[in-house]
């Protein structure tokens, strides 16, 4: 579950310290929750995974207690009080009974290392489907089970599988396929709409590759040039091995592209905040 790795977090308008912290409020009610990461300060895709918030309030028929700036003012507010240059920061609307609680809390990242991106991560097949795919919306107990076999396995990620042995995501990422100069991804009604996945459609459609938002069966993959796993903290991260295939994905000339698009609109993300006021104490 989660933890407040730095020392200070927010419950609702309140900066508390993070000794004080616990997350048994995932355990009840439902809960709603954005994860973002922070580049030299500046919380990157800001403004998209507000977007993605609202959507999953409108899915879930919910209504937020604060309005979206007032959001936006405490993320930069929980970046300053901690001092924190770099990070994964989590926030979370919990609805419980008649409270709505807000949350906002850095998260113990784990990036993946140079050697990771040079040859690329072991991932698995996992046959399971999330509810409700298009609205970030946490779920304990699926969570769990999948943890467990990727434990179990030693692998990086799982690769989710549907009940017609297509591929639709990752458990924590969402995946993408190459075979050629063609990319694929699973239709957007059967997965997260991740920000990177977001992100990452504009610079294959700028690098003039051809997408394609179709079904991939399990049983094909081996027929692909390669894969690669994209979220918050992976970025654009290539696929090694599906259980006991291989793929040489981090050679492959198509996801490098990709990835070092990616990288550049990082860049320019915090550059564009860098010149902007930030929000005062």
């Amino acid at each position: 579950m989660d933890s407040s790795y730095r020392k200070y977090y927010f419950c609702n308008e309140e900066i508390k310290d993070s000794n004080s912290f616990s997350d048994e409020f995932l355990l009840s009610g439902k809960s709603l929750y954005e994860v973002f990461r922070v580049e030299s300060g500046v919380p990157i895709f800001l403004e998209n995974h507000m977007d993605r918030l609202v959507n999953s309030t409108k899915i879930m028929k919910l209504s937020l207690p604060y309005s979206i700036e007032k959001v936006k003012n405490q993320i930069y507010k929980l970046i300053k009080i901690n001092k924190c240059e770099y990070g994964n920061i989590k926030i979370v609307f919990n609805f419980y009974q008649d409270n709505i609680n807000f949350y906002a809390y850095f998260l113990k990242h784990n990036y993946p290392d140079k050697l990771q991106y040079e040859k690329g991560v072991d991932t698995i097949f996992f046959h399971g489907e999330r509810d409700m795919p298009n609205a970030k919306v946490i779920n304990v107990s699926f969570r769990k089970s999948v943890d467990e076999k990727i434990n179990e396995a030693n692998v990086y990620e799982a690769i989710l599988v549907d009940r017609n042995g297509n591929i639709t995501e990752g458990s924590k990422s969402n995946i993408f396929i190459v075979k050629g100069k063609e990319v694929y991804t699973a239709p957007l009604k059967a997965v997260l709409p991740g920000i990177t996945r977001e992100i990452i459609i504009s610079i294959i459609e700028d690098k003039g590759y051809k997408l394609m938002e179709k079904d991939v069966n399990f049983n094909d993959i081996e027929n692909m040039d390669g894969l690669f796993i994209s979220g918050t903290s992976p970025k654009v991260l290539p696929v090694r091995k599906v259980g006991n295939l291989e793929f040489s994905s981090a050679k492959n000339a198509v996801i490098q592209d990709i990835a070092a698009g990616y990288n550049d609109k990082i860049t320019a993300q915090v550059s564009r905040a860098k010149s902007l006021p930030r929000v005062k104490l």
